[in-house]
């Protein structure tokens, strides 16, 4: 009777708190997720993305005025060289300053685009005082991320069919969803080393992080995301990849920094990487 107690205690105490650990997860928000007709770029939710939005705007700043004066030019040539107004061709063949002038405009104009478009560059390639690596490997299809600073533990990434989604993450949108997100503390900066394995490169690609790295069989790339909100965030493979290059979705999980100690935690003791408890490890008392 009293092991019946300590049973059915135990159960009510396991479940508990295993809804408490599905009330925390489950209070995290989708955010970043593509919309139907959705236009422009997906909002912003890193530094990252932020200076790709600038370069963006700056760029359509240029490309309309560039466009704008060519407009002008072709309705100015077809008004004041029009057969009519000019029953005799002109025979010039060369105008020093035309010729000066369409050639060091270009040039300063791809200067104007060239020095933010490096320091872009520049920002998203290293990553500045990284708090940890997380490795990233295209396999397959599917994504494993491995997290070196935490005992070098993988998780495998696999998208979940719409039956498995429907029953475990309801929530979750469709054919992005995955049995195990990639998950990082909110507000720090995480290096992305990428590579790839088999003979296939993938595309690490998350646009609302401002991220696109491209993996490749033995090669190392590197980026870094630092995403202040935490929730849900989701991206997809951007290489043609094979067969299954659709069925290669990217979820990243941004939590507070105490649940991910906890996570971290609960997948180094799964992958039999803590060290063994006190009793576990006790020697049994000698027998007399």
């Amino acid at each position: 009777m009293i092991g019946k107690r300590v049973l059915a205690i135990f159960g009510a105490l396991s479940a508990i708190a295993a809804l408490g650990v599905a009330s925390s997860a489950g209070a995290q928000p989708v955010i970043g997720v593509p919309h139907e007709w959705q236009m422009d770029f997906p909002p912003s939710y890193t530094p990252l993305m932020d200076k790709v939005a600038s370069l963006h705007d700056l760029l359509l700043v240029i490309i309309t005025l560039i466009s704008v004066f060519v407009l002008f030019l072709l309705v100015y040539a077809m008004w004041r060289f029009h057969a009519s107004r000019n029953p005799t061709a002109t025979v010039t063949t060369h105008n020093t300053v035309l010729e000066i002038a369409w050639t060091i405009i270009p040039i300063l104009i791809l200067v104007v685009i060239a020095i933010p478009s490096f320091r872009l560059l520049y920002y998203g390639d290293k990553a500045a005082d990284a708090a940890f690596t997380i490795k990233v490997t295209g396999n397959q299809w599917y994504w494993a991320y491995t997290y070196p600073d935490q005992g070098n533990f993988k998780v495998d990434s696999r998208i979940l069919s719409e039956a498995d989604r429907v029953k475990q993450k309801p929530n979750m949108p469709r054919m992005l969803a995955v049995d195990e997100e990639m998950v990082i503390p909110a507000n720090t900066v995480v290096r992305i080393i990428g590579t790839a394995e088999g003979n296939s490169m993938h595309g690490w690609t998350v646009p609302g992080f401002g991220i696109k790295k491209t993996v490749i069989p033995g090669r190392l790339n590197e980026g870094w995301i630092s995403v202040p909100k935490e929730g849900y965030y989701f991206g997809q493979c951007s290489q043609i990849c094979g067969d299954l290059h659709s069925y290669m979705p990217i979820a990243v999980r941004v939590v507070s920094k105490a649940e991910f100690d906890k996570w971290v935690e609960q997948k180094k003791k799964s992958a039999g990487l803590l060290p063994a408890t006190d009793f576990a490890s006790a020697t049994p008392p000698a027998t007399r």
